[in-house]
């Protein structure tokens, strides 16, 4: 187990210097010596983002492994929504955003206001050649309902005070 620690600490600090390749070879390598290791599961996910070589579909498979092998961690989970956000992947990214407010009740507000957010701003782009009024309303409509509920402020009241 020492080596797995020394191959995540040195694979962390390639990450944090930049070097996301030699990051991803030493997660790699903590990986093949504990294949049930979601922290390097994890990494490699976190650092393949800055390999030009590596496909969504590659990094959307790691995010999704140490999300299956720590299930209950919502930096997993938020780091995985977020990653489907910025590629498009809407409704999944949603569906872990919720996940990660769930498993953590306390900052789910967070979670929230950050869909609700990049959802307003990345959608109307991924969605630009179906983008008509009616998609752009739908776009604010649930992108803002996501804003009110991070707010705790309901439907209703929001109209009654706008």
């Amino acid at each position: 187990m020492a080596n797995i620690d020394r191959d995540l600490m040195e694979a962390q600090e390639a990450l944090a210097s930049g070097d996301f390749d030699s990051a991803v070879s030493r997660y790699t390598k903590a990986i093949k010596a504990d294949p049930k290791c979601a922290e390097a599961y994890f990494g490699k996910a976190e650092a393949s983002m800055g390999v030009p070589k590596m496909t969504p579909e590659e990094v959307m498979a790691l995010y999704k492994k140490a999300v299956e092998l720590d299930p209950k961690n919502p930096i997993y989970q938020s780091s995985y929504a977020s990653y489907l956000l910025e590629i498009g992947r809407f409704n999944e990214a949603e569906a872990a955003y919720n996940k990660a407010s769930e498993l953590d009740p306390d900052n789910a507000r967070y979670y929230w206001s950050e869909f609700g957010v990049e959802y307003i701003q990345r959608a109307p782009v991924v969605m630009e050649k179906f983008l008509d009024d009616k998609t752009r309303d739908m776009i604010l409509k649930k992108g803002l309902g996501y804003l009110l509920r991070a707010a705790g402020i309901s439907e209703q009241e929001a109209k009654r005070i706008l």
